[in-house]
């Protein structure tokens, strides 16, 4: 063989090789992209540095390092030791951008030792149960699969025969649900503040993996059936983020889709292939890469390394393209800065069928802290939007008729029996 024959052979078997290299190096990549997606994340990363807390004449004041959380005006909660501590930080007193520190009110902290905290992690929940908002709070338990999951029970001021049924979102706590609290109270409805699948507190999916929406349904389910055991006539959903997509297909699949008398969604999952390309983006991860992830999770082989009991059917949740199927009247609050699920699909479903589907939205809240901004804006726009949903049906057979003077025919003035 020639000097230039074995140069083009030895160039072949190395380009082969690192073709080779490349395609395994993509395949473990969308492997791990995957898996982050799916797999519960157990203990929350503290990332949020805590500087100094101030004891002011007025209160508590905490020095936190600026990131693109804590300089956002609003109401927020600051979870800490392992989340044994919880805190309610409010408004911004000073922000010094050249040494990149954020002062804050403390409006309460109740739980831990705040003066002692070195880090925590922010979050929308402001709150840590329904007492600390002053609701009367009972504790109980919903049969799911595979056991009972807790859920806590607001009863409305009045007996009420239509509940609201709060889901929190991927890797959050049913204290996300709290913000909803008022409204269901001040329309009259009995909340219950579920825990589902995964999440900590409800029983483990047997696969301990998430399902997006696709599985977690089933749990949603669950607390309607409770509901209506317990008076309940009708339902209103509630859901953030994730689970927003946990109530679309609850109302798509579930048995008890027609006592489902309106949905608040709060920057839900309206197209898992929008949020998970997003991701891919933020991850500097390749699109192509990224693709092939969501391909290991739909794909029934690809369930074999990701963990998955059963694919999940992505393109079963994409709403944007099924927006005309559906037909439960739903409001979506959703910021346009939201930095996690954009709001884009959120926006278009509501163009698509605006006949169910009501779009509000946000500026400047991060990840399903619309609320955290502005709590009078969401609370007063959820507030009138269900009253509208939940006034008296009209009911055509039992609208008087016009009275027709006697002795006139009918049909030769036109009248045309009921309007």
């Amino acid at each position: 063989m020639s000097a230039s024959a074995k140069w083009a052979v030895g160039g072949v078997i190395a380009g082969g090789a690192a073709a080779g290299l490349l395609g395994a190096g993509s395949s473990a990549l969308a492997l791990y992209f995957a898996r982050r997606v799916i797999t519960p994340v157990r203990v929350r990363d503290e990332n949020q540095e805590v500087l100094a807390v101030i004891r002011a004449a007025d209160g508590l004041q905490v020095i936190l390092a600026a990131t693109e959380d804590t300089t956002v005006e609003g109401t927020y909660g600051l979870i800490f030791d392992g989340g044994r501590g919880h805190a309610r930080i409010g408004r911004i007193l000073s922000y010094s951008p050249a040494e990149r520190t954020v002062l804050r009110e403390v409006e309460a902290v109740y739980s831990g030792d705040l003066t002692t905290a070195r880090r925590g992690y922010w979050s929308g929940a402001s709150y840590p149960d329904p007492a600390s908002i002053g609701l009367p709070v009972e504790d109980v338990e919903v049969d799911v699969e595979g056991g009972v999951a807790p859920a806590w029970l607001v009863r409305a001021p009045a007996p009420s025969d239509i509940w609201a049924i709060m889901v929190h979102g991927r890797g959050a706590s049913r204290q996300e649900c709290l913000r909803a609290l008022r409204p269901a109270q001040v329309l009259g409805m009995t909340s219950l503040v579920i825990s589902y699948r995964n999440d900590g507190l409800a029983p483990s999916a047997p696969d301990g993996r998430y399902g997006l929406g696709s599985t977690e349904w089933r749990d949603v389910e669950a607390a309607i059936t409770f509901a209506v055991a317990n008076g309940a006539r009708e339902v209103v959903l509630f859901g953030w983020s994730m689970g927003g997509a946990i109530c679309l297909q609850t109302a798509d699949l579930s048995r008890h889709h027609h006592l489902i008398r309106a949905m608040v969604l709060d920057a839900p999952v309206i197209d898992w292939v929008n949020v998970l390309a997003h991701h891919a983006q933020l991850n500097r991860i390749p699109s192509a890469v990224g693709r092939y992830g969501q391909l290991m999770m739909g794909h029934r082989l690809g369930r074999r390394l990701t963990g998955l009991a059963a694919p999940v059917d992505l393109k079963s949740m994409d709403w944007v393209s099924r927006a005309v199927e559906l037909r439960t009247p739903t409001l979506i609050l959703h910021s346009v800065d939201d930095e996690y699920v954009p709001y884009g699909p959120s926006a278009t479903i509501a163009e698509k069928n605006p006949e169910m589907v009501t779009f509000e939205s946000f500026q400047d809240a991060r990840h399903t802290k619309e609320w955290n901004v502005d709590p009078e804006r969401w609370e007063g726009l959820v507030t009138a939007w269900l009253r509208r949903q939940l006034a008296p049906r009209a009911n055509p057979g039992s609208r008087p008729r016009k009275s027709v003077p006697s002795g006139t025919d009918a049909n030769m003035t036109g009248a045309s029996g009921p309007e």
